[in-house]
């Protein structure tokens, strides 16, 4: 069974807003790395369609964009992504499929079929498969920034602490660190 991994960028006082975080080269090659070590990808309906009316066009070479943008792009493009959705059923984007019904069987499932492991890159769902203990390690990208708004990181509290195990903190050049946690046992 593969693992479920919690990935997202994040400032120092714990804003998640994409557009809060540095995106450069270094950021856009970390994550396509790290998206090169799962299976699949897992978001929530909003981040699908923010990714959705975006990377797309920059994969097919429609955007002006960097080597580094255009890498994760490609990449995305070609990775299984499954969506959680009460409200919407059909996702038409490349690879893209649907979790309906129960959260907890849902993501359980997808867990137990993709041994390479899934990337979750959604701040709500994320909240949500946390307080199931679906989450087995945590990948933030820290931005060396202080941006004074949210949405901010677990925004929805939890139901108590999560002790987790430093695994490694990796510092960019641009001054963000990687640091990547797994649940203490």
């Amino acid at each position: 069974m593969g693992i479920l991994t919690f990935s997202i960028n994040v400032t120092l006082d714990g804003c998640i807003d994409h557009r809060a975080g540095i995106a450069d080269e270094e950021t856009h090659a970390y994550f396509t790395h790290l998206m090169d070590d799962f299976g699949a990808m897992l978001w929530g309906r909003v981040t699908y369609e923010m990714m959705e009316s975006y990377w797309p066009a920059v994969a097919r070479g429609e955007v002006d964009a960097t080597p580094a943008v255009r890498d994760w792009a490609v990449k995305l493009e070609d990775k299984p992504k499954y969506v959680v959705s009460t409200t919407r059923s059909d996702f038409p984007w490349t690879n893209s499929h649907h979790i309906a019904g129960d959260l907890r069987a849902g993501v359980q499932a997808l867990k137990e079929a993709t041994p390479s492991g899934v990337l979750l890159g959604s701040g709500k769902l994320a909240n949500e498969l946390d307080r199931l203990e679906l989450i087995d390690e945590y990948r933030f990208l820290v931005h060396p920034r202080i941006v004074g708004h949210g949405p901010t990181l677990f925004e929805g509290g939890l139901p108590g602490a999560r002790h987790l195990e430093l695994v490694t903190t990796v510092p960019l050049s641009n001054g963000t660190v990687a640091m990547h946690y797994r649940r203490a046992s």
